[in-house]
């Protein structure tokens, strides 16, 4: 028994029980339980890590185990302090596999602090109390003329190395039992907890199942070890297409003898996926918009304050007579802008935990919104009114298939060089304009803009913040508030530019509008937000943003149905009735009969007008008296992971590019025999 008089004993339990003291104070500041099999595998992980950590720490002198011991837990302190202001912030845990975007953090620094919340400094209790512990253990050995600690602490050089190896041994044993046995795996959880452990792949469940600490360990792992991903499970399926219409079958001749040759396990994984996935039929909006212009504008950090026809009349009209999607959501991720604009030209997923169109910025996708309209005839561009800053959009979208990207110093806009100091979306929408008139009349356009006005910050002052303040005076509203929705005014001043513009041309009806936010303004607190949104804004009902699809032709409507970003280029695809193949989409055609009516979040948690599920507690919310059946919940969950999964190994393994070599390589070999 003498380990339980040793200092790495001491050592040990003092950093168990601090550490531990850190995450129970995680979980229950994050509306996490410990009341859970989770937490029992997350007791385990600590008792790993800090009998580990113990162990190193216990073999120097006495004074530097108290310096050592006092650093870890004020790492885990800090960190922990990070993640719930991360979380809070920008709404997903931040990892390492975001690191390209770590420069640019900084500039959201003021924002960010602003955010965090005094409750979060609970996290360095732990921190103070063993800082405290340890001076009470210097005074109490001072006082001790017996100089009895000291005795027990020089057992510490008589532990066996081997005693320590061999309990380590257990409790790996015993963790690794815990990621095999489904008793102590949520009922409704579709990706197993030891893929999990691989991957980190969903950062949301990862801090549930594993703790935020362990979180922290298993990202650091996936950074420098890398992840092999290539037994990944994926969700078995065959695609319904029983009653497609027969205009929208394909022949699979080329692309079954592609898989039959294939050797590579991922890429023929993702083809017999891809292959076997639902066709969804041609309906009655299918070739609504056809040889139509079309203008995509992304708005930055726009929600539904700005529909409001007193402060924002340009967009209140393109709302109120065109099509309202009252349900949309622009669901964050690491990178949100960056992220979601690509999910809405490609209608993938993007990977969770990475800043997937900077990382991947060389894949290519004939699938893209861009090549969809290339193929037809159309004249392709894009534009943003800023530099390359955050996101390498002058590669990324040459290669999603724009034509011509246009960024703040094409198109020679007057932009400040200090964060916040936005270009105007004024000057955007004129030098657009000057733009379309370079095209020939005869052939159509299509553009993908990204606006950048309304961005953060919206605490402190900014040119524009400040420009329409006045707007706003005597309301009552927040100060962060009014600069936001000074901002919102010059985005709104832009449509009616953009309006008046195409109208002037002769070619407003020929054109079709559609506008969707990025993601909310998280740069403002829920609780201000709420000074003028009349709704509960949690459970992910801040990131309700509009989505409007305009053409002056066309009648206005309001939909309910639930829907985000990833439909966007489908749906498109359809009401343009462009040459596409449903199947390679992760996103579905809205008006399609096949739509589910399911927005799913990052962390794999969906809702509809039915229920709101969350992946990260394994809860079910119901709106109406309707249940689902455990076996329903579970198939909802497998379809979701099934599709951000092949998104994700789709990104990663450059699938899209694959796939066509792959195609042109069978077809032309077929042309020569």
């Amino acid at each position: 028994m003498r380990i339980f008089k040793s200092k790495t004993f001491l050592s040990y339990i003092t950093l168990l029980s601090f550490l531990l003291m850190t995450e129970i104070l995680f979980r229950l500041v994050s509306g996490g339980s410990i009341f859970n099999f989770s937490f029992f595998r997350v007791f385990i992980l600590l008792n790993i890590v800090s009998l580990f950590l113990g162990y190193l720490t216990s073999l120097v002198k006495f004074k530097y185990t108290r310096i050592f011991n006092s650093l870890i837990v004020l790492v885990a302190s800090v960190y922990s302090w990070l993640q719930l202001g991360f979380y809070n912030f920008l709404g997903v845990y931040i990892s390492l596999n975001t690191s390209s975007q770590f420069g640019a953090v900084k500039d959201y620094i003021v924002d960010f602090l602003h955010s965090m919340k005094p409750l979060y400094l609970v996290t360095f209790i732990p921190f103070v109390l063993i800082v405290g512990f340890y001076i009470l253990i210097a005074n109490t050995r001072k006082k001790d003329t017996h100089f009895r600690l000291k005795r027990r602490y020089t057992y510490g050089s008589q532990i066996n190395f081997i005693s320590v190896a061999l309990i380590l041994i257990l409790l790996c044993g015993a963790f690794e039992y815990t990621l095999h046995d489904k008793f102590l795996e949520d009922s409704y959880q579709v990706m197993s907890n030891e893929d999990l452990f691989k991957t980190a792949s969903n950062p949301g469940l990862c801090v549930k199942e594993f703790g935020v600490l362990s979180y922290g360990l298993i990202d650091v792992k996936t950074k420098v070890v890398g992840v092999d991903e290539e037994n990944l499970i994926y969700y078995e399926h065959e695609g319904d297409n029983s009653e497609v219409d027969s205009s929208r079958e394909f022949d699979d001749t080329n692309w079954e003898t592609i898989i039959s040759e294939e050797k590579n396990k991922t890429y023929n994984n993702l083809n017999n996926y891809y292959i076997n996935a639902q066709i969804t039929d041609k309906n009655e909006m299918t070739g609504l918009f056809e040889d139509k212009n079309l203008i995509v504008i992304m708005m930055e950090s726009v929600n539904d304050v700005i529909l409001n026809e007193e402060y924002f009349p340009n967009f209140y009209k393109l709302a109120t007579e065109g099509w309202y999607f009252e349900n949309n959501y622009s669901p964050r991720n690491s990178c949100a802008t960056g992220n979601n604009e690509f999910s809405a030209m490609t209608g993938l997923y993007s990977i969770y935990n990475s800043c997937t169109s900077n990382i991947y910025l060389n894949n290519t996708y004939s699938t893209s919104i861009f090549n969809l309209f290339n193929n037809a005839g159309y004249y392709t561009n894009s534009l943003h009114n800023f530099t390359e800053a955050y996101y390498y959009r002058s590669t990324i979208h040459k290669n999603m298939g724009s034509k011509a990207y246009y960024g703040v110093q094409d198109l020679k806009i007057p932009f400040y060089t200090y964060y916040g100091g936005w270009a105007s979306d004024e000057d955007l929408m004129n030098q657009y304009l000057n733009i379309v008139d370079t095209y020939e009349q005869d052939t159509p356009f299509m553009s993908f803009i990204t606006t950048v006005t309304s961005h953060q910050p919206y605490s402190n002052s900014s040119p524009y913040g400040d420009m329409y303040l006045d707007m706003t005076e005597g309301i009552g509203y927040s100060k962060t508030l009014r600069r936001y929705m000074s901002k919102l005014k010059v985005l709104d001043n832009s449509l009616g530019i953009l309006l008046e513009g195409l109208e002037q041309r002769g070619i407003l009806d020929d054109t079709v509008i559609v506008l969707f936010g990025d993601h909310y303004p998280y740069g403002i607190p829920l609780n201000i937000l709420n000074e003028v949104l009349d709704r509960d804004l949690n459970n992910y009902e801040n990131e309700k943003v509009p989505l409007v699809i305009y053409n002056s032709d066309t009648e206005a409507k309001q939909y309910d149905t639930y829907t985000s970003y990833l439909n966007l280029t489908p749906t498109i695809a359809n009401l343009f009735n462009l040459d596409f193949d449903p199947r390679l989409y992760a996103g579905v055609d809205i008006f399609s009969k096949q739509y589910d009516n399911i927005v799913a979040f990052a962390d794999s948690s969906w809702k509809n007008d039915k229920a709101y599920y969350n992946a990260s507690t394994g809860e079910i919310t119901y709106y109406t008296d309707f249940t689902y059946t455990d076996e329903e919940i579970k198939n909802i969950n497998s379809l979701i992971y099934a599709k951000m999964n092949s998104s994700s190994m789709s990104i990663k393994n450059n699938y899209f590019n694959y796939l066509e070599n792959k195609l042109k390589e069978v077809e032309e070999r077929e042309i020569t025999e």
